[in-house]
């Protein structure tokens, strides 16, 4: 009589599935992937296709702030030459504190009396604290020589002007949604550094301060001015960069010629190279999205 082994068939092997917190599946190793891992992935999903204008646009507020730093070294220059005397500096002062706050008046919406005030109570304390300090600045640099302080100042500018947000201001604006980021006190400091050096040339206690008072208006609150000037109106705050632009050039002129090309091939590599040279970068930008990637909220989480 034969014997016949009847065999059992083999139990049927399960499925893979892709799942983030199964652990492992039994057949399966832990990094296994099947045919279908590569079908979701996607090239170039998040690449921004950006206009040549529209970024140039955009480089228009780093081309004005250049020019605002370059006022505020003209004004030092000719302080030092003893051209500005401190009475005109005073004048100068005053003029742009009151046309700073005519421009907040007219352009923002959100700006209440007991906001105003705030700010003139803050102004009158940041003032005579400036007034009180003036001697010490005048006399801060006293055993420094005169190369040593410019070698420095031009190089906290230089930091003021990498560190500096040129997107916002340093002084939250009425209404606005975020608060000014580290680098911005990083770049105010840095200002506020160079202009103590460049005071402390100084002969008197009252070109000290007006000075430092000059100083400290525009780079604290010309970022605010301007950041007022873009959200009221684009065109507005183009026409007040390109009439910004075109009297530091004249300014510069009177001055050096040699700076005066300076300035200009720079704000020329600003608004023009620069933009261009993104627009072409795009073409070679390669990015690759798939499921190994990591997953992102897609909501705010502080809200």
């Amino acid at each position: 009589m034969d014997n016949t082994i009847a065999e059992n068939p083999s139990p049927t092997r399960a499925k893979w599935r892709k799942v983030a917190y199964g652990g492992m599946q039994p057949g399966f190793d832990d990094n296994h992937t099947d045919e279908s891992f590569l079908e979701g992935m996607v090239m170039n999903a998040n690449v921004v296709k950006r206009d040549m204008l529209k970024v140039m646009q955009d480089s228009v507020s780093i081309s004005q702030y250049l020019c605002i730093v370059a006022l505020v070294g003209l004004v030092w220059t000719y302080t030092l030459r003893s051209t500005l005397d401190e009475t005109s500096l005073l004048y100068l002062d005053v003029s742009l504190l009151g046309s700073g706050f005519l421009v907040l008046l007219l352009t923002e919406e959100m700006l209440s009396l007991n906001l105003l005030l705030h700010y003139l109570l803050n102004i009158s304390f940041f003032t005579t604290g400036l007034y009180v300090l003036a001697p010490i600045y005048q006399t801060l640099t006293r055993s420094m020589s005169s190369d040593s302080i410019w070698a420095v100042t031009v190089s906290l500018l230089i930091l003021h002007l990498f560190l500096h947000d040129y997107s916002g201001s340093t002084v939250r604006a009425p209404g606005a949604l975020k608060n000014p980021n580290l680098t911005s006190f990083l770049s105010l400091n840095a200002s506020v550094v160079a202009s103590v050096f460049i005071a402390s040339l100084l002969p008197s206690r009252l070109h000290v301060f007006a000075i430092m008072l000059f100083s400290l208006q525009v780079f604290l609150f010309a970022p605010l001015v301007t950041y007022c000037i873009k959200k009221y109106s684009f065109h507005l705050h183009l026409c007040f960069s390109f009439s910004l632009m075109a009297v530091t050039l004249a300014f510069v002129y009177t001055l050096h010629q040699l700076l005066f090309v300076l300035l200009l091939g720079l704000l020329v590599f600003v608004t023009v190279v620069c933009p261009y040279w993104l627009i072409r970068m795009q073409e070679y930008k390669f990015e690759i999205n798939g499921p190994w990637d990591e997953a992102k909220l897609c909501f705010d989480i502080t809200d």
